[in-house]
């Protein structure tokens, strides 16, 4: 499995709870109610939204209802043209630790399905026209063309 591409950060305490020290709480709060409140619009309008907390959205995407986006750095996500996100997904660009705080970008290449209720870690790569399941963790890239499921994601072998 390939590595995931993350910036981390040390701490002697839990980083989590030293997170203004990271991303200002005047960010974090409105990236908090823009993205609450893009769950509950229209397609054109949530990415809209999404693009206003720093998202790079091309056309032509449809994001599901309830799917979440990390509040700290959605900056570092990119979803390319023609992609379907399903509901409930979530798409992560950080992690923490009892001991490291990473930041990774996630792209996301054209014409990707993501299944609903999917989660993408951190630093992975999703190539141009790939498939992930319903209900997978995507914590590696995954090629251009492939198909995965599961958790943590495995390719679809084809019969």
């Amino acid at each position: 499995m390939a590595a995931r591409n993350l910036d981390s950060e040390y701490f002697e305490s839990n980083p989590l709870l030293n997170w203004p020290k990271k991303v200002s709480r005047f960010k974090t709060t409105r990236n908090i109610l823009i993205i609450g409140l893009s769950k509950l619009m229209p397609l054109r309008i949530k990415n809209k939204l999404l693009s206003a907390v720093g998202v790079e959205i091309d056309e032509d995407v449809a994001i599901g209802l309830s799917a979440q986006f990390d509040i700290f750095y959605p900056e570092k996500i990119s979803i390319g043209e023609g992609c379907v996100i399903g509901y409930g997904t979530t798409i992560l660009t950080h992690e923490a630790t009892t001991e490291r705080f990473s930041t990774g970008e996630v792209d996301i290449g054209k014409n990707v399905l993501v299944g609903a209720n999917t989660t993408i870690l951190p630093g992975v790569k999703i190539g141009e026209g790939a498939s992930v399941s319903a209900n997978s963790l995507v914590n590696r890239d995954v090629a251009p063309g492939e198909k995965v499921q599961g958790v943590p994601i495995k390719k679809v072998e084809e019969k």
